[in-house]
């Protein structure tokens, strides 16, 4: 085992660790580091560069390729081996896509399914313009931002006239926002909705009915086959089949025979009755 010597230090280069002197000698004996390269001690002398737990001589300290010096210079490491960039770029990073050029450690760079690209180099097929860390949208083989994919691609809202980007309803043959596509008479949304039309436009059940349906007789309330109403018609007068009863009696009368009284309907018994 390595210890400390007993001398004295008076007149000599000593160095103080923790409260304690020590000659280079001993010192370099129990607290220097091994270098990586050479695999020689690191004297008090000489330059100790380290770069997570491991130690090199200054002049020890190169790139595991091409052993130009790494002192002072960007470097990267892979698998234990420390690398200029210029040989870390050109056996691992990734080539841009666009302009075939080595995309160097360090530089912004796009990313999307497996392939790369330099931050000027990933450009909008239409406007070529750098996308940059925008939103873009791919179509075929080209990538767009969001406003040249909109203006070349995207249906436009026969109400408001802005992009369809999203979902949308096609009523006769024309695109509309879900949220613009509305009752022309209530402007409440038909969208998931049932609803009808009337000279092109589109009407909601209810003011389909309360606009164009026909009233019953009995509830004067409208009558519409839409909703899955029955009724009954009768010169002109029509009534819902549960309110087509006897004036008199008020006993159902579909399926029936009935008399007519002025404008009142009768079921026979009462009728003979008058």
């Amino acid at each position: 085992m390595r210890g400390r010597r007993n001398y004295s230090l008076l007149g000599k280069k000593y160095i103080m660790k923790e409260d304690t002197q020590y000659c280079t000698k001993c010192y370099e004996n129990l607290f220097a580091n091994c270098c990586e390269g050479c695999s020689s001690s690191i004297g008090c002398n000489c330059k100790d560069l380290s770069y997570k737990d491991r130690h090199w001589h200054e002049q020890c300290f190169k790139c595991a390729k091409c052993s130009r010096s790494l002192v002072e210079k960007a470097f990267a490491a892979k698998d234990d081996l420390l690398l200029c960039t210029e040989c870390y770029a050109h056996d691992y990073s990734s080539k841009c896509s666009t302009c075939k050029k080595t995309i160097m450690p360090g530089s912004r760079k796009m990313e999307y399914k497996g392939n790369s690209w330099h931050e000027t180099c990933f450009l909008c097929h239409r406007c070529q313009q750098p996308i940059g860390t925008k939103s873009f949208i791919p179509k075929d083989t080209g990538y767009f931002c969001v406003p040249c994919f909109e203006k070349q691609f995207a249906y436009q809202c026969c109400a408001c006239k802005k992009a369809i980007t999203t979902g949308g309803v096609t009523y006769q043959d024309k695109p509309w926002h879900r949220e613009c596509f509305l009752c022309i008479g209530c402007r409440k949304q038909l969208s998931g909705q049932r609803f009808t039309s009337r000279e092109n436009y589109p009407y909601c059940l209810e003011c389909f009915s309360n606009l164009y349906a026909k009233k019953c007789v009995g509830c004067t309330k409208a009558i519409t086959s839409l909703a899955g109403a029955k009724y009954i018609s009768f010169e002109e007068r029509q009534w819902h089949s549960e309110c087509f009863t006897c004036m008199q009696c008020s006993v159902s009368l579909v399926g029936r025979g009935f008399l007519t009284q002025r404008d009142n309907i009768l079921c026979t018994d009462c009728g003979r009755e008058k």
